[in-house]
Order: C-alpha cells, then structure tokens, then sequence
C-alpha cells in the first residue's frame, strides 16, 4: 500500500490495531517511554536512553504477535508508524479511541 499522506494512514494504522490488548501494551510502552526520559532529563542519567526504543518496541511487539497476529506496522512505514503511535496515545488520553 502506499499512503501520500498520515491523514491516509491513519485509518489503515488503526485497523492494524483493532485488538483492545494489542493497544493497550502500545499504552503501557508509551507511558514507561515518557517515564523514562522524564526521569533522564531529571537524573541526567543519559545511559537509560537505550531503553526508550526497547521498551516502547518491545511492548507494540509484544501487542502485535501476541494478540493482534500481524507485523506491525513499523516495517513498512516507521515514520507514520512512529506518529501513528502517538496520535492513538492521545486520542486514548482523551478517551476518543475506546469503543474502537
């Protein structure tokens, strides 16, 4: 698939994630991705940047092959992927994505 725009992908983004548990770990991976860098930025502790890619991966992974069984969608499109991340994160925040 090729997509022109994130506006395009989206859609297809979600529907990679329709599994609750699949984005729940996508959650878990971000809230400790943010806690960890909070806590580098504080500590000055720069050594614990390795976990931010492992841990935020690592749990999506986790969601995709555990519950969703797809690839996710980081192999095709990482850009997107990485923003699609994000976007999801914070429409959950604000509790726009629930019933999805």
């Amino acid at each position: 698939m090729q997509f022109n725009s994130f506006k395009e992908f989206y859609p297809y983004y979600l529907a990679e994630h329709s599994d609750p548990r699949c984005r729940a770990m996508h959650y878990i991976g971000s809230t400790l991705v943010i806690a960890v860098i909070a806590y580098v930025l504080l500590t000055g502790s720069w050594l614990y940047l390795w976990l931010v890619p492992v841990i935020g991966y690592g749990f999506a992974w986790i969601g995709h092959f555990g519950f969703e069984h797809n690839k996710p969608a980081t192999f095709k499109y990482p850009a997107y992927s990485l923003l699609g991340d994000w976007v999801m994160y914070g429409q959950f925040l604000k509790r726009r994505i629930l019933g999805r």
